[in-house]
C-alpha cells in the first residue's frame, strides 16, 4: 500500500487485528503479502491453542503441539514485518475522517483504516457453588496447563465435546483415573478422539449427570451430583477440568456496531465482512459453526483481501 500516512503524531495502520493467536498470524501473512501496513495486537501471544497438546489436523503438519504451530505461523507473520504489540486491546472508537482508533491497556493508540477481530474466546464457567472459591486449587480449565499437578489423583473432566474428550487424554498422562461427567447420553468427539477414549482404560464415562457443588478443604476433595453414582451424590475426586465450551470476546466489536448472534458471535459473510464497513472478524469469534484452527486461518485470510478491497475501494 502507499506510504506511511500521519494523523496528528499517529502512524496510519492499514489494518490492525486484534488477537495474537493463529487466526490473527494468518491474517498478518496476507495483509503483508497485499503489502498492508499491519499491526498485530494481542496479550496472549499464541492464542488459546498453545493450551493443547497435539494437533493433528492442521494441513502440512502431520502431528506438533498447539505451542509449535502458533510459533510456525508467528514465524511467517514476521517474515513481513508487521508490528507485533504484545498488549491488551481496551477500545477501538471510530473517528469522524473514518479512521479506527484502539487503545491498549498501557495506553498506546493506534489508528487503522480498518479492523479485524481475531479476538477468539474464553472458556466457559459452570456457575456452581464451590467454583470461583477453588479456583487453580483443584479447579482448571487447562489439562495441558494444569494436568501435571495431579500425578497419580483422581481428576474429573466435566463436559461431552471434542475438547472434553482430548483433555481426558491428556489427562491419562499423569492421573491413576479420570473421569468424564457430561450431562448427555454421549460424548461428541470427533470419531478418532472418541475411539481414544474408549480404547484407554483409565477413563470412565458417568453420563447423564452433572455437577450441582464443588466441595473441600484447602484444596478440592469432591463433587456433588445430581444423582448418585455408585449408591452416593458425594464423589470423591482430586481435581476437575471444566471443558463445557467457550463464550465469544466480542465486547470491543459489539461497541462498534458489530451485530452478533444469539449467543455472541460476530456474523460474518463469506467474505469475513461484517454489517459494519472497514471492520471484519475470522476465527472462533464469529458465528462460523465448525471452529478449527485451520478454518479460522483461513477466514482470516478472506479478512486481510476483504480490508483490502475496502482501502482500494476508497481511494
Amino acid at each position: 500500500m502507499e506510504k506511511d500516512e500521519k494523523k496528528g503524531n499517529s502512524e496510519v495502520f492499514d489494518i490492525a487485528i486484534v488477537g495474537s493467536g493463529v487466526v490473527g498470524y494468518g491474517t498478518a501473512v496476507y495483509a503483508g503479502r497485499f503489502n498492508m501496513k499491519t499491526a498485530v495486537i494481542g496479550d496472549t501471544p499464541g492464542g488459546v491453542i498453545t493450551t493443547t497438546d497435539v494437533v493433528e489436523n492442521y494441513p502440512g503438519f502431520i502431528r506438533l503441539t498447539g505451542i509449535e504451530l502458533a510459533e510456525e505461523l508467528k514465524k511467517h507473520a514476521l517474515d513481513y514485518k508487521p508490528e507485533m504489540i504484545t498488549d491488551k486491546v481496551t477500545d477501538v472508537q471510530k473517528m469522524e475522517n473514518g479512521l479506527f482508533e484502539l487503545t491498549t491497556s498501557e495506553g498506546k493508540k493506534v489508528v487503522s483504516k480498518t479492523v479485524v477481530f481475531a479476538t477468539g474466546t474464553k472458556w466457559k464457567k459452570l456457575g456452581i457453588p464451590g467454583e470461583a472459591e477453588y479456583a487453580n486449587k483443584g479447579v482448571h480449565y487447562c489439562a495441558l496447563c494444569d494436568g501435571a499437578f495431579y500425578k497419580e489423583k483422581i481428576v474429573a473432566v466435566i463436559g461431552g465435546s471434542d475438547s472434553a474428550a482430548k483433555d481426558a487424554l491428556v489427562m491419562t498422562q499423569w492421573a491413576k483415573k479420570v473421569y468424564i461427567i457430561y450431562r448427555g447420553e454421549k460424548i461428541r468427539a470427533e470419531p478418532v478422539n472418541y475411539e481414544r477414549v474408549i480404547a484407554n482404560k483409565k477413563i470412565e464415562m458417568i453420563y447423564n449427570t452433572n455437577v450441582k457443588e464443588i466441595k473441600g478443604e484447602k484444596f478440592v476433595n469432591r463433587i456433588v451430583l445430581d444423582k448418585p453414582y455408585d449408591g452416593s451424590t458425594d464423589f470423591k475426586v482430586d481435581a476437575i477440568f471444566v471443558a463445557i465450551g467457550h463464550i465469544a470476546l466480542s465486547e470491543l466489536a459489539v461497541k462498534l456496531g458489530v451485530k452478533t448472534d444469539e449467543k455472541g458471535e460476530i456474523i460474518t459473510d463469506r467474505d469475513a465482512k461484517t454489517n459494519a464497513p472497514g471492520i471484519y472478524a475470522a476465527g472462533d469469534v464469529t458465528n462460523i459453526r465448525f471452529k478449527q484452527a485451520i478454518t479460522g486461518v483461513a477466514d482470516g485470510v478472506q479478512a486481510a483481501y476483504s480490508a483490502y478491497e475496502y482501502i482500494n475501494e476508497k481511494r
